[in-house]
């Protein structure tokens, strides 16, 4: 797959994770789209994994909107074995598998619409095989956490590291790790160089919101901006619905998810972040219907549209104290060489 060469009008995008509060997440795309703008590289965490792979496989804004809005979330709780067990169903997949869900309808759903635009592993989302930065040299990344190790992954490039081949890995199979909610989902194991297993889950357990991943390293200005998306929830002191041990498990990660990054971002992010509201919406909340999802969606436009109002690339690394932008460095040159 080929890199866009209109550097006018190219952005990488970061996406948040936040379950089925990622309805958000398509809402301020179509508006990023609407602006002119073209997603050259993208990353994501769980929910935020999921959409930036329909990006880089292709998908549109309002394609995307059309499978979320169909899609029923509540099929995403595939019951495993231990399900069958009476009265501690739910308690006995925790202690066999480690979740009490499979994940696999998951995966199988979102492969298939990989699939559908002829992507299955990241070769064919491969953009330079002759970059060194395994940061650019794919259109998607992908983030997750071994918590076997305690330390935050970054797929395809990680996989190197338990005896995959980065071209050859299922993309589906890195967002399935990507948003492997822990205990919600049972995680995906897989086996370092040492033959020790590692369990692969949620992003956000490390990094729900990545947004530096693209920023070069040094005191060098990027060819084009990264857009951060990211939800956020304005009633910071909304309570959590806790009915028993699963509702409590998703609260748990819930609050952890929405609180790590939120501490660490500076003001310099925030001016390239996207915040979208995610009314009172919970990571979980796979009941939610039509008429919600449609209010997230507009909630992302609304927060895109003021978002873009503002927004001035070559004033954004200004402030970050990075001078001219290699943007303008490389218009500069062919000016003076015609």
């Amino acid at each position: 797959m080929e890199s866009v060469k209109n550097t006018d009008k190219n952005i990488h995008a970061v996406f948040e994770g936040g379950g089925v509060k990622g309805t958000g997440l398509v809402g301020a795309v179509q508006v990023t789209e609407d602006h002119g703008y073209i997603f050259d590289r993208v990353a994501g965490t769980s929910a935020g994994a999921i959409i930036a792979a329909l990006i880089a496989a292709g998908y549109t804004a309002s394609e995307m909107k059309e499978i979320m809005f169909a899609l029923d979330y509540r099929k995403f709780k595939d019951k495993g074995l231990g399900d069958s067990i009476p009265l501690v169903g739910p308690l006995a997949s925790l202690l066999i598998t480690k979740g009490i869900y499979e994940g696999d309808y998951f995966e199988n759903w979102l492969r298939d619409l990989l699939l559908q635009k002829n992507i299955r592993t990241f070769k064919d989302l491969l953009i330079d095989e002759n970059i060194k930065d395994s940061t650019y040299r794919y259109k998607l990344q992908v983030i997750a956490s071994d918590v076997s190790r305690g330390r935050l992954i970054t797929l395809p490039h990680d996989v190197s590291e338990y005896g995959f081949v980065p071209n050859d890995f299922d993309v589906a199979r890195a967002v399935r790790m990507s948003m492997s909610i822990p205990f919600f989902y049972k995680p995906v194991i897989m086996k370092n160089a040492k033959g020790d297993a590692s369990f692969i889950v949620d992003g956000g357990i490390l990094s729900n919101y990545p947004v530096g991943i693209f920023d070069p390293v040094g005191n060098t200005s990027p060819l084009w901006p990264t857009f951060g998306y990211k939800l956020v929830e304005p009633d910071e002191y909304k309570p959590h619905n806790i009915n028993g041990p699963v509702s409590l498990l998703a609260a748990l990660f819930s609050t952890m998810m929405e609180a790590h990054d939120a501490r660490y971002i500076k003001d310099t992010n925030f001016q390239r972040t996207i915040p979208i509201e995610t009314l009172g919406v919970q990571t979980t909340d796979f009941d939610t219907t039509i008429e919600k999802k449609q209010e997230l969606y507009e909630s992302g436009k609304k927060a895109a549209e003021e978002f873009f109002q503002k927004w001035n690339f070559e004033e954004y690394n200004q402030k970050r104290g990075k001078g001219e932008s290699r943007r303008q460095q490389v218009w500069k040159s062919k000016e003076e060489a015609g």
